[in-house]
C-alpha cells in the first residue's frame, strides 16, 4: 500500500538521505519525492512510499523521526506518484477542450496539489453556485461562503461556521484561489490534513491564473 508522508527536516546536506535510509530499514520503498517548501533552514518534503502488506503506517513516523531534527506532519494513504509537471499537461488539456475546462480543472487539481477534492464556485446575489467539482468532492450544498468574493489565494479556517460539520469532523484543511475574477473561485479540501503551506497556495494561485487566461481567451 502506498502512503504520502510529509516531513519537516533541517535543510542540510545528507538529512533527506538519512530519512530515506531510515524508511528503507523500516521496509518502505520510496516511489517519489517532492520539495513543498524551503526556507529558514528547514525544508518541507512530500514522499510517496510503499509499505509491504501487513506493515502499519506508524512505522513510517517512527522511522522518519528517528533522524535528528525531523518531524512528520502527516501520513495518509495515497494512490499514484508525485508528478510536478502535471500542471502543464492539465493546462494543455483545458486549452484543447475549453467547453469542459472547469470540470477538467476541478478533477485535475487534487492530483497536483495532493488534496482530497476541489470545487469551482460562483458567487452571486442568490448565494453560491457550484460550477464544477471533482469526483471525490462532498455532495453537501453550501449557499453561504462569506469569504467570497476573493481577491487572492488564501488558506481558509476549516472551523468557521460556514464549514459543514462533516468537513470539520474530518479535520479538512481548506484553501481557495480566485479563478479569473473575485466572484469565481476554486476551493480545495484536504481531509485529515496536512495544512496547506504557503508554497502550495502560491502554486494553486499560479495554476488558476493560467487556466483563467486560457478559458477567457
Amino acid at each position: 500500500m502506498s502512503f504520502l508522508i510529509r516531513v519537516q527536516l533541517p535543510d542540510s546536506p545528507g538529512t533527506l538521505g538519512a530519512v530515506a535510509t531510515a524508511l528503507g530499514l523500516a521496509g518502505a520503498d520510496i516511489l517519489s519525492v517532492d520539495v513543498v517548501e524551503r526556507g529558514n533552514g528547514l525544508a518541507i518534503d512530500d514522499l510517496v512510499v510503499e509499505l509491504p502488506s501487513g506493515r502499519l503506517p506508524d512505522a513510517l513516523i517512527t522511522a522518519a523521526e528517528s533522524v535528528e531534527g525531523v518531524e512528520v506532519d502527516a501520513v495518509r494513504p495515497y494512490a499514484g506518484v508525485l508528478d510536478t509537471h502535471r500542471e502543464l499537461e492539465l493546462v494543455e488539456e483545458i486549452a484543447a477542450k475549453p467547453a469542459t475546462g472547469l470540470a477538467l480543472l476541478a478533477e485535475g487539481v487534487p492530483k497536483i496539489i495532493r488534496a482530497g477534492w476541489s470545487v469551482v464556485v460562483q458567487h452571486s446575489d442568490d448565494g453560491v453556485e457550484p460550477l464544477a467539482s471533482s469526483s471525490a468532492a462532498p455532495e453537501t450544498a453550501i449557499k453561504d461562503m462569506p469569504w467570497l468574493p476573493l481577491e487572492r489565494a488564501t488558506v481558509l479556517d476549516g472551523e468557521e461556521s460556514w464549514v459543514p460539520a462533516t468537513w470539520q469532523e474530518l479535520g479538512t484543511e481548506l484553501a481557495a484561489t480566485p479563478l479569473g475574477k473575485p466572484d469565481r473561485a476554486l476551493l480545495v479540501g484536504r481531509p485529515g490534513g496536512p495544512m496547506f503551506r504557503a508554497a502550495e497556495v502560491a502554486r494553486l494561485a499560479h495554476l488558476a491564473g493560467i487556466v483563467a487566461v486560457v478559458l477567457d481567451s
